[in-house]
């Protein structure tokens, strides 16, 4: 099995996924129903809510009705079996796959060692960061001998950008280092040997398995984890305890596709702060649902990214 490339996607990435999906949501059908019958029902209509509450916004027994109908809609969860947690987690990610059709790592990458660099350097960072680093980075550092043979303050210096860059820097070189004493200067394939190495722990190891030589795996970070309790799958903190969790309930072909869609979800829609709902495919799903605005006029303007006009599009807006 060979490795794979971030080549081609380095210009197209965003665009190619954007000619596949800017009509797709035609193709999808219940999915905007779904959500804006769900808005009626729960919240009302947006001229039932100006008459009740005025020019001035919602009153204090709005907010009061609006948290007693979130949880009612939580505890319909309650007495869920794991048979209806595996099915209702599998029909999510059947959902998420057709409001993401085009999924991919963020991190710009053309060989397995660029990968684990470019992860190494994501720590406390943004991709968009990290991508802005590497293409001089990666212009001189092109073997895992380079990283071992590197003049640290010339690296610092590199990867300054990304934060914490003495320590980034550090774990280069020994990961270079370790790469040509024990692998003859390749990036190794398994989670036993990945996980050995200097700066990679499971998460980026599942990063590099399953982007860099297409072995499925589950890549748990601050979105995914986050999402995936709203969700209910779990309720376990621990990244690889989250990790076994969501394995036992998603099939292991769709481990790193899943991490994608669950990112870009996390990115794009199901933010921390002020989720989407509103305009969310996943609500009628989702435990959560009413964590944010539930009116699709006031959640569409929290949509982020490229696929804004598909999502909005499946939403029925």
């Amino acid at each position: 099995m060979h490795a794979a490339s971030n080549q081609d996607t380095r210009r197209s990435k965003p665009a190619e996924g954007l000619s596949a999906i800017t009509s797709c949501h035609r193709s999808v059908p219940g999915l905007g129903t779904a959500v804006s019958t769900l808005t009626r029902v729960t919240t009302g209509s947006s001229s039932t809510r100006r008459k009740a509450g005025g020019q001035a916004g919602a009153t204090k027994p709005d907010t009061q009705r609006a948290a007693k109908s979130t949880a009612k809609w939580a505890a319909e969860w309650d007495g869920e079996t794991h048979l209806g947690l595996i099915r209702r987690a599998r029909r999510m990610n059947r959902t998420l796959a057709k409001a993401f059709p085009h999924v991919y790592c963020e991190l710009d990458f053309t060989n397995p060692l660029e990968l684990t660099v470019a992860t190494i350097l994501s720590a406390q960072s943004t991709d968009k960061g990290v991508n802005l680093t590497t293409p001089a980075l990666f212009a001189r550092y092109r073997t895992a001998l380079d990283y071992a043979r590197a003049d640290r303050v010339e690296l610092e210096e590199l990867v300054r950008p990304t934060g914490f860059y003495r320590n980034k820097a550090n774990s280069l070189i020994r990961l270079g280092q370790e790469l040509v004493a024990r692998f003859d200067g390749e990036v190794p394939r398994t989670m036993a040997e990945l996980v050995t190495l200097p700066g990679v722990g499971r998460k980026t190891a599942n990063v590099i398995l399953g982007n860099a030589f297409d072995i499925p795996g589950i890549t748990v970070d601050t979105h995914f984890g986050r999402l995936v309790r709203r969700w209910r799958w779990t309720a376990e903190e621990d990244p690889v305890k989250v990790e076994h969790a969501v394995g036992e309930l998603i099939e292991r072909r769709e481990w790193t596709l899943l991490s994608h869609r669950v990112i870009f979800h996390g990115r794009r829609v199901c933010h921390a702060r002020k989720p989407a709902c509103g305009v969310c495919v996943l609500a009628r799903d989702c435990p959560s649902y009413g964590l944010g605005p539930t009116d699709p006029l006031v959640a569409a303007p929290l949509v982020k990214g490229p696929e804004t006009e598909h999502l909005l599009g499946l939403a029925g807006l």
